[in-house]
């Protein structure tokens, strides 16, 4: 028998708590992460009123005095904690793939100086579209289509760039270039970029309208993501015919693999909030996982470092957090976390190396406090512990702490 017979996991993209120890062997624009504190410097620049996590223990997690990001709560009505990420990366699929059990060793690889010739010109040969050479590199998603979605529209030629993310992203305006074709481009694209020297974590479709000066990213974006290379503790839950529902680009994160029911993508963190208390509220969901990831904090605000923005974003997300709570049954339990930094002060668009928090609560809790700082994969092999199935590759159970 479950001691939870629901457990709600929520990512709070990019949602970091403090530098983790090996900050500083990851660098934005030169500058070492070991700096940086996405919540901290949050609350210092434009400050940070978060009373709904509060009161669960975000003010609890043992931080320096002088960076504490809200105040701790006396009595909080859950646990807290931060952990520590192991493995050798800090982007969305390494940090997801983390939580889930695995160990990256071998981090995917990154195009700062824009992809291979040959890379472009097997997807020119492939789409019959040129590719504009000048976008290829490192860009700001809305930056590049405000300076190449003119010449788009002119000549149809694809808009192809990358970020310090794993990632090759192509935009395109749905009225030039439409969703199917663009989709089927970069189905191609990740056919071809599956191995090394350009094993890539995503290829992102990056769908835009309206006119020049005034284009808008649509919700019809599309994520093909390589599958786990080894099984995660979804796939376990999976194979023992218990419920995985993803919310937002879960699916897309782990390629389906082990996720069992889906929600759909978010249009936004409110949307993807809506989509949670669906799957929460659905009869059928008695037993086992949702997963949601909320990713407005991180490509909204994070990357287009944007602290005023972040905040109102992390706002917005806690004063929806009781209507989660409502929704939640009495043996449910809810975890709160991140999947890696994205520091809207810091040097540079990149992620930042952290620490993330992790808050739980259940209404079944009659204790409360803090827990142990740990690792990433600490969450999956609590999910494993509580639900009967084996842990994956890494990650140490703290259900026993959970009281």
């Amino acid at each position: 028998m479950s001691k939870f017979e629901r457990i709600h996991l929520v990512v709070l993209d990019s949602v970091g708590i403090g530098a983790a120890p090996d900050a500083n062997n990851f660098v934005n624009a030169g500058v070492p992460d070991g700096a940086s504190d996405t919540l901290g410097h949050i609350s210092k620049t434009v400050g940070l009123d978060l009373p709904n996590m509060t009161k669960i223990g975000l003010g609890n997690i043992p931080r320096p005095q002088a960076l504490k990001t809200v105040p701790a709560e006396s009595q909080p009505s859950g646990y807290a904690t931060k952990l520590e990420e192991v493995s050798l990366g800090k982007d969305t699929m390494t940090g997801h793939w983390e939580i889930m059990g695995l160990n990256i060793t071998e981090p995917f690889d990154t195009f700062w100086n824009g992809f291979p010739a040959e890379i472009i010109t097997k997807i020119e040969e492939f789409s019959g579209r040129k590719v504009i050479r000048e976008a290829n590199k490192p860009y700001s998603g809305t930056r590049v289509i405000a300076d190449f979605g003119p010449r788009q529209m002119e000549t149809g030629e694809l808009i192809i760039y990358t970020s310090a993310d794993p990632v090759l992203q192509i935009a395109a305006h749905e009225d030039v270039i439409p969703l199917e074709e663009l989709y089927r481009i970069c189905e191609y694209a990740r056919s071809i970029t599956l191995e090394r020297p350009a094993l890539l974590g995503r290829i992102i479709a990056r769908p835009y309208v309206g006119q020049p000066g005034n284009f808008t990213r649509t919700a019809n974006r599309r994520d093909l993501a390589l599958s786990p290379f080894a099984p995660t503790v979804l796939n376990k839950l999976d194979e023992a015919g218990i419920d995985t529902y993803a919310v937002g680009k879960i699916n897309d994160i782990f390629n389906g693999s082990g996720l069992n029911h889906d929600m759909g993508h978010n249009k936004s963190n409110n949307h993807g909030v809506d989509n949670l208390i669906e799957a929460m509220k659905k009869p059928e969901f008695t037993h086992g996982l949702s997963f949601t990831n909320l990713v407005d904090f991180d490509a909204m605000y994070g990357h287009r470092r944007n602290p005023q923005g972040y905040r109102d974003c992390l706002q917005e997300f806690d004063g929806r957090l009781p209507e989660i709570l409502e929704a939640m049954q009495e043996n449910d339990l809810l975890m709160i976390t991140a999947d890696h930094g994205n520091d809207p002060t810091y040097a540079g668009t990149d992620h930042t190396r952290e620490y993330i928090p992790l808050l739980a609560y259940s209404p079944a809790f009659k204790g409360q406090g803090t827990i142990p700082v740990g690792h990433y994969a600490d969450i999956s092999a609590t999910i494993a512990q509580n639900f009967g199935v084996d842990t994956a590759m890494i990650g140490q159970s703290f259900l026993d702490k959970l009281v």
